[in-house]
This record gives structure tokens, C-alpha cells and sequence, in this order.
């Protein structure tokens, strides 16, 4: 399973592991967790957005806040993985 560093705005750092990936409307989106078991069902899962810019060498996410994005990108996972996931 891949993983990937998250450094929030007080540089502190937290491991996720992409559990799934997307593109809709030219936006890259994961789903991610903090636990690399896949049958850890008490593992909360996120949506991270890609938000740097097409020149940036290095990718940019922030989590999805807005609860229709969140909703809409969510049901796409949801369609993706063939179940039914939680967001937090």
C-alpha cells in the first residue's frame, strides 16, 4: 500500500496510506487512512485534494471540508472500492 507523509500548518507529521485515487473534473483526489490494514474497519478514512499547481514538482493536498464536494467525491470511493466508506 502506498503511503504518504502529511505535514499540516504547525509542520507536524502524520503517515496516511492511499487506499484509493481518482481524478474528476482535472482534480486528483485520494482516499486515505491512517492504518495500512485493510480489514481495520475502526480506521477513519480522508479525502485529500490535490491543490498545486501543474508546474509544482511536488503534489499539494488539503483535506475536503466542503460537505458537497465531500458527499460527491466520497460516492465515487464509494463506487471505486464497491462499498460503502465512512468519511470522517
Amino acid at each position: 500500500m502506498e503511503s504518504l507523509e502529511f505535514i499540516d500548518e504547525n509542520g507536524e507529521k502524520t503517515q496516511f496510506y492511499v487506499i484509493e485515487e481518482t481524478r474528476i473534473n482535472g482534480i486528483n483526489y485520494l482516499l486515505v487512512s491512517e492504518s495500512d490494514d485493510d480489514d481495520d474497519e475502526e480506521a477513519e478514512a480522508y479525502i485529500l485534494k490535490d491543490t498545486s499547481d501543474a508546474a509544482s514538482e511536488e503534489a499539494v493536498y488539503e483535506f475536503v471540508e466542503e460537505d458537497s464536494e465531500l458527499e460527491a467525491v466520497g460516492k465515487v470511493f464509494s463506487e471505486l472500492m464497491d462499498d460503502d466508506v465512512e468519511l470522517k
